[in-house]
């Protein structure tokens, strides 16, 4: 098979239009400093595991193959996350490594670098540059892994740079009771140790760690010799205040070790989510032609439009789209919807100037108490209780 670059160079930017992050300048970037026959960006996701985000036009047996089975195999990506350093394919994958004999030989390379992106397509979710190269380019010196991961720092920076243009001055409203750490994803072994961003982690309240590391630790002892479990979860911080979390355990995860381990992915809000972009995802086709439904939700979540209506705007079946929605995305429209109506609730609830009878009325819901009652699901508190904490927590920091 010839390599995967077969028809590109840059990556996946063209679609974006004004607000694009800047794929393809950071592709360049990197075959102007070196010589490489692929680029390719790698990014943790919401759900729980890696995926290809860049380039464009990759071969499809190259990304159903890595989505199928090689993502649980990539140690590039996670060994250049978990160390925060740039690092070459011979130094982490070993010469038996399925992601180096059947997965690169098999497309076509030889040598493989990779370094770590911070935040590269939603923030707060980690990935990896990585490089690819055929037997006749030859081994990446140590220089040139080197030279990749003070390239993918200026990336992080592009990148950045770009989401904020992206975002156009409109900061997201702060509406959370207890600030939420940069980072949002977590994996955790089973001895219990924590594997990525145990700084962030920290800056977590004392009852969301120990719940967590607890449902971390319940979670592997059910595994029962099955060999991945997902599921959403709720958590309570220090204030009652519920925090939705995706845990995801696999029981054999050689990508990070040989031991079974849980990634703690903690949900995006719809913010967050609505900065995406389908040219952010273009290397897969499926994944980005669900994108354009979030945006759909956001703008119409107050008529509760149906599954129907938001499955014809990205062209799918209703039920084909919501059952790849939740698999690529790690939650369902309805969740999604939800967390859109509660987003602007609690900005609502947080200017004090409505009560909560319009609140629940511009929000979408049936009437007060079904407002007051789907609130205190998704947040643990009622609207009342949560705007008085709200109000405190504004005049400590007021103080």
């Amino acid at each position: 098979m010839a390599p995967a670059h077969a028809h590109h160079k840059g990556g996946g930017g063209g679609r974006g239009g004004q607000d694009a992050l800047p794929y393809k300048q950071a592709f360049e970037l990197v075959e102007n400093a070196m010589p490489v026959a692929q680029v390719v960006l790698v990014t943790t996701m919401p759900r729980g595991s890696l995926q290809i985000a860049q380039p464009a036009r990759l071969p499809e047996l190259f990304l159903k193959s890595y989505a199928r089975e090689f993502h649980l195999e990539d140690r590039l990506t996670w060994q250049s996350i978990l160390s925060g350093q740039p690092v070459e394919a011979a130094g982490v994958l070993g010469s038996s490594s399925r992601f180096a004999t059947e997965f690169l030989q098999g497309s076509g390379f030889a040598h493989a670098a990779a370094a770590p992106l911070k935040q590269p397509v939603l923030e707060g979710y980690p990935g990896a540059l990585h490089v690819y190269r055929t037997a006749e380019q030859g081994p990446f010196s140590a220089d040139e892994v080197r030279r990749l991961g003070h390239l993918a720092e200026e990336i992080d920076q592009m990148i950045q740079k770009a989401r904020e243009a992206r975002r156009g001055g409109e900061q997201e409203p702060d509406i959370w009771l207890t600030p939420r750490p940069p980072a949002r994803l977590f994996a955790i072994d089973e001895r219990g140790h924590l594997l990525v961003n145990n700084q962030d982690f920290q800056k977590l309240d004392q009852r969301l760690r120990e719940m967590i590391a607890e449902q971390a630790r319940v979670r592997l002892s059910k595994l029962n010799g099955q060999a991945f479990l997902a599921d959403r979860v709720q958590i309570a911080d220090a204030r009652g205040d519920l925090w939705t979390f995706r845990f995801v355990t696999y029981a054999k995860y050689p990508a990070i070790g040989a031991e079974p381990v849980v990634i703690v992915a903690m949900q995006p809000s719809c913010g967050e989510w609505a900065l995406v972009r389908p040219a952010d995802l273009a290397a897969d086709n499926e994944l980005a032609r669900l994108i354009p439904a979030l945006r759909f939700m956001r703008q119409e979540f107050s008529r509760g439009p149906t599954l129907g209506e938001i499955s014809k705007q990205v062209h799918l079946s209703p039920f084909h789209f919501h059952r790849r929605f939740a698999e690529l995305l790690g939650l369902t429209p309805k969740h999604y919807l939800l967390e859109c109506q509660i987003t602007r609730a609690k900005s609502e609830l947080m200017s004090g100037k409505k009560e909560l009878a319009q609140i629940a009325t511009d929000c979408g819901f049936a009437h007060q108490s079904h407002f007051t009652s789907r609130f205190k699901q998704a947040t643990g508190l009622t609207p009342t209780r949560w705007r008085r904490i709200a109000a405190e927590r504004r005049s400590v920091q007021a103080d």
